[in-house]
């Protein structure tokens, strides 16, 4: 069973005038099932304390009176949030000008290939990897082309270099720690990387144009104590733009809240293609009633980053039809494992036939489970024995 299956279909008429380029697609999305265990899409899976939801609920009261009339657009105040916990989170000192936000980070995404791709402009991106870039590229007329990542899905930076140079992309797109592989992009990396691209030319621009060298950071907060993020490079380098999301380690999901930090210019760009008050009075109120509780937020970062440790060790002594599982390193909230799964979707649809739902994504072989809380991840280690079980049995 593949995660196609699993999400209620299309009804489109052949008489509505739907884009050519769009007839036959689907629309994206993890399987939504009512089951006792989803650890499928990489949620925080504790719930926000009581008194997040209190403040939550106190700041939205205050602006209820006022919502006969526009937020504000620019959104200053949860602006400067951002750059106070970025200030805090990775030590970069950003001004207010330099952070934007959005309906999560795929809103910024979004805006980031309205401001730079269109018809004519590359993406260049490096797979396995996040499978809504291509979609983004699809909906904005960028053509979309990948590098690929080496065996252990690290980051080739040769090919990726050369790439850069061959098919001159408006936009490079990279991600640390990657999804779904979990594999985090080393500062040196990058660093060639951005040298790279503010020489390098922009297919479809003029003369002394450069590519936008963009992080996607969804899932940063989960990496190994000690690591820096990129944004602490955009002072740096004005071509790097560093995407974040609440979504994630934040455990904010449900409030839809991402941003961006970079150079002015960067946040200038994304400013002409936004829509109007796209950020509502309602969404300001309660990303800023978190902020006002990050530490509770954030409270139960180090344990999941220790589950993932414990699980991915777990991992290694199970075995598929004689041979051990392989998992992917990770410096995120979830793991992609398994590596030689001759029928994924039949070891997913088994998973969720015991009330686990994991996710059939990634090269063919490999599935992906997030980190859920102790029992969860117990009735997946259990599901998951009985799973491999009848698997070397045959059955």
């Amino acid at each position: 069973m593949s995660d196609a299956t699993t999400n209620a279909g299309t009804a489109i008429p052949a008489t509505l005038p739907l884009r050519n380029d769009l007839i036959g697609e689907e629309p994206y999305g993890a399987p939504q099932l009512d089951v006792p265990v989803c650890l499928n899409v990489n949620e925080n899976p504790y719930a926000p304390d009581p008194a997040v939801v209190e403040t939550i609920a106190e700041r939205v009261r205050r602006i209820a009176p006022t919502l006969n009339r526009y937020p504000d657009r620019e959104h200053i105040e949860l602006r400067r949030a951002f750059a106070a916990y970025l200030r805090r989170e990775s030590g970069a000192g950003l001004g207010v000008e330099q952070v934007w936000g959005a309906n999560g980070s795929n809103e910024i995404m979004l805006q980031i290939f309205q401001a730079f791709g269109g018809p004519g402009r590359i993406a260049l991106g490096c797979d396995p990897t996040y499978s809504m870039y291509p979609e983004y590229a699809r909906d904005t007329f960028t053509t979309w082309q990948v590098a690929h990542r080496n065996e252990d899905f690290t980051l080739n930076v040769e090919r990726t270099l050369a790439a850069i140079e061959d098919v001159r992309p408006a936009i490079v797109l990279l991600t640390s720690p990657n999804n779904p592989t979990g594999t985090p992009l080393p500062m040196e990396d990058l660093e060639r990387i951005l040298a790279a691209c503010e020489t390098a030319s922009v297919r479809g621009a003029g003369e002394g144009v450069h590519p936008v060298v963009v992080v996607d950071e969804a899932y940063i907060e989960f990496r190994n104590p000690g690591t820096p993020s990129a944004v602490t490079l955009i002072d740096a380098h004005p071509n790097l733009a560093v995407s974040r999301t609440m979504s994630k380690a934040f455990a904010f999901a449900g409030a839809r809240v991402g941003y961006v930090a970079a150079s002015r210019g960067i946040i200038d760009c994304l400013r002409i293609v936004r829509m109007p008050y796209h950020l509502s009075a309602v969404t300001q109120a309660a990303a800023l009633a978190a902020f006002e509780h990050t530490d509770e937020q954030l409270g139960r970062v180090a344990h999941l980053r220790e589950t993932r440790e414990r699980t991915a060790a777990w991992l290694r002594t199970r075995t598929y039809r004689g041979r051990a599982l392989e998992v992917a390193d990770s410096a995120s909230n979830f793991l992609m494992f398994g590596g030689h799964f001759e029928d994924r979707d039949r070891i997913f649809a088994a998973m969720l036939e015991r009330g686990v739902l994991i996710r059939a994504v990634g090269p063919d072989g490999w599935l992906r489970v997030c980190m859920g809380t102790d029992e969860e991840m117990a009735r997946f280690r259990e599901a998951l024995d009985e799973v491999l079980r009848e698997a070397e049995t045959g059955r």
